[in-house]
């Protein structure tokens, strides 16, 4: 684990405010609003560095923009993702895990690991 600046400390309790996912650069905007002097590097830097030691998830958007929230789950775990307004939900996903066991199997594979993140519009921006 790396040791604990401010600036990591700012990036961790920023993250931690905000709903759901977030690029790199909205977070380091938001801290920069606030008045932090942190620089953009050091928030990418802080933010590979939770997403490594699993304190924050991440994950590619369909644009393929890095984003990343305070991890709220131990394990491996997949999400629902709101399009419109970046609402997060950490969805069960046995079928999925089950099915890609499988599909690695039939072809030889082993240890296979996978990545599903689900994006739609959260109930709220549907009705927008």
């Amino acid at each position: 684990m790396k040791r604990n600046t401010w600036q990591r400390e700012a990036v961790v309790a920023e993250l931690g405010a905000v709903a759901g996912f977030v690029s790199a650069q909205a977070l380091y905007a938001r801290m920069s609003d606030a008045g932090s002097t942190i620089s953009l590097a050091t928030v990418y830097r802080a933010l590979t560095d939770l997403v490594g030691e699993k304190a924050a998830d991440s994950l590619l958007s369909p644009e393929g923009e890095n984003l990343y929230r305070a991890c709220a789950s131990d394990g491996h775990h997949h999400h629902l993702i709101c399009r419109s307004c970046g609402a997060t939900a950490e969805i069960d996903a046995e079928p999925v895990e089950a099915w890609a066991k499988k599909v690695a199997s039939a072809h030889g594979f082993t240890r296979a690991q996978h990545v599903v993140d689900v994006f739609g519009l959260c109930a709220d921006c549907s009705l927008s």
